[in-house]
């Protein structure tokens, strides 16, 4: 799924702006503040209806106006395309698909999926487990249709254990416990199947900017692996009870990349950290695009970012050899380096909110 047509209007300093993208490469330039992290965030926000910049959409919003509105149109991989849209005020975020309203963020993700890479990007490695287990997740999400369903019924069955922990009445613990066991574990089993197939993609990609002989992917569970999901749960029990919570599960989810058993994070350079990062990214592209024949959106916000001369030469090569709508940004088009040898690019420049296609 790629975007043909993209209508933004009052997205933080766009007033209005409309293009029609190239399916392959677009390249975006401006100086500091002249909107072009706001174009990606507008297409970000068609295909999730929230930004990556802030948890308040309202935020967004152009100071002088009441609501923002980004349409697009989606070609889909059957040939056919989407009409999608996203109106968002300080009360309420309006999603349509097809001209029909009250459309499901998932349904929206579906229809156009969106890969980030940006500065906070980086932090994937660094940070707690909770955006790695989001990284995971949004794998898993495109790769797996069952997988929405399964995790929703752990989650709603994790509030009510919750709830039974937090007023202490354990009487009914044991029924909530297989409720758990069962849709955990199938969360699971879906997790390591997607790491599994993540892996030797993530490994060719690496290849490319780092020369490590052995990288793997390694997911933690959530709990013990030697006891079992089942078992961890009795024995956490009186911690449980006594904070209020359940501590073991596929909610405490983690991976770790690790080069010849040792912990990347602990082991290489802060760039090649940040490489490795980039390699997790445009794995997840790859295999997206491999295995399921999606084609979505990959935004890149600041393309030198970490980045040398060399390594942006290997990324351009690789991103034009994907089946992949990219959207970079730069301040300087020379940035880029030689985008002429790419078919099938556009590049626009923005000043003052307007966008204008060169």
């Amino acid at each position: 799924m790629s975007l043909q047509k993209l209508d933004i209007y009052n997205v933080r300093n766009i007033r209005h702006a409309s293009l029609n993208p190239s399916p392959k490469l677009n390249f975006i330039y401006g100086n500091n503040a002249s909107g072009k992290s706001s174009l990606l965030e507008a297409v970000f926000i068609l295909g999730r209806a929230r930004s990556f910049r802030t948890p308040h959409i309202k935020q967004v919003i152009n100071f002088n106006q009441n609501e923002l509105i980004v349409s697009g149109k989606s070609l889909q991989k059957n040939g056919n395309s989407f009409q999608l849209g996203v109106q968002a005020d300080d009360k309420e975020v309006q999603i349509r698909i097809n001209q029909k309203d009250f459309q499901s963020r998932h349904d929206l993700a579906y229809a156009l999926p969106i890969q980030l890479i940006d500065p906070k990007s980086y932090l994937l490695l660094d940070s707690g487990p909770q955006m790695r287990r989001e990284f995971i997740d949004w794998g898993v999400f495109n790769d797996n249709e069952s997988f929405l369903a399964v995790w929703r019924q752990f989650k709603k069955t994790l509030k009510q254990r919750n709830a039974l922990l937090k007023t202490k009445k354990i009487s009914d613990i044991e029924v909530w416990n297989k409720e758990l066991v069962n849709y955990g574990t199938i969360v699971a089993d879906l997790r390591l199947q997607y790491i599994k197939c993540l892996e030797p993609v993530f490994n060719a990609i690496t290849e490319e900017f780092l020369s490590f002989e052995t990288l793997t992917l390694n997911l933690l569970s959530g709990w013990h692996v030697s006891k079992g999901f089942k078992q961890s749960l009795a024995d956490d029990l009186e911690k449980d009870i006594r904070y209020g919570f359940t501590h073991s599960g596929p909610h405490r989810c983690d991976f770790q990349v690790c080069i010849d058993a040792r912990l990347a994070k602990d082991y290489v350079s802060r760039g090649q950290l940040k490489l490795l990062v980039l390699g997790l990214k445009l794995a997840q592209v790859k295999l997206l695009q491999r295995d399921q024949g999606s084609v979505g959106c990959l935004l890149i916000d600041d393309f030198t970012a970490e980045l040398d001369l060399i390594q942006r030469e290997k990324l351009l090569q690789l991103l034009s050899n994907l089946d992949f709508q990219v959207f970079m940004t730069a301040t300087e088009s020379q940035e880029f380096g030689d985008i002429g040898k790419h078919l099938n690019h556009k590049v626009f420049h923005m000043k003052h909110g307007q966008v204008k296609q060169l």
